[in-house]
């Protein structure tokens, strides 16, 4: 039985360098202002890559392979929860597309092989828009949004 697939694709626009946008995906140190985890690499193609919660913690809670690299313009990378990091059903992929645009980048992030209807998935619509959001925030303004607010009850 083949397993129905689906994917995301998010553009967004950002006053600033193709060079700013590549380091805040890729230096911990910028990743966690905006993001709240630190995206940890060697960043060379077959190279591991984790993603870790900035807390006292420091949970490692994606794990995954650096695909391709090419810096600034393009990262693809394997991208699948720590606890099921050993089952290549589980991993999907994920692309950051950035684009010199006049005066402004145009970043696009695809997310794609991921199983319709998954925890993964789910987790995914909800959550690239929050941190794309407060990327652009935080390049923009120099501070990001809450990524991990949630909505009010009424």
């Amino acid at each position: 039985m083949t397993r129905e697939m689906t994917s995301f694709v998010y553009v967004t626009y950002i006053l600033s360098t193709p060079e700013k946008v590549f380091e805040a995906i890729t230096k911990p140190d910028v990743a966690r202002r905006y993001w709240g985890h630190e995206n940890v690499s060697d960043w060379k193609p077959g190279s591991n890559w984790e993603h870790v919660r900035a807390d006292d913690e420091r949970t490692v809670e994606l794990v995954g392979k650096v695909i391709e690299i090419s810096p600034p313009t393009r990262l693809v990378m394997s991208w699948a929860n720590a606890s099921q990091a050993s089952d290549p059903e589980s991993h999907s992929r994920v692309t950051f597309e950035i684009v010199e645009y006049d005066h402004m980048v145009r970043l696009t992030v695809s997310h794609d092989e991921l199983e319709a209807g998954s925890g993964m998935a789910n987790g995914v619509s909800k959550g690239w828009p929050a941190v794309l959001s407060s990327l652009k925030s935080f390049l923009e303004t120099g501070r990001g949004i809450d990524v991990f607010a949630k909505p009010k009850s009424t």
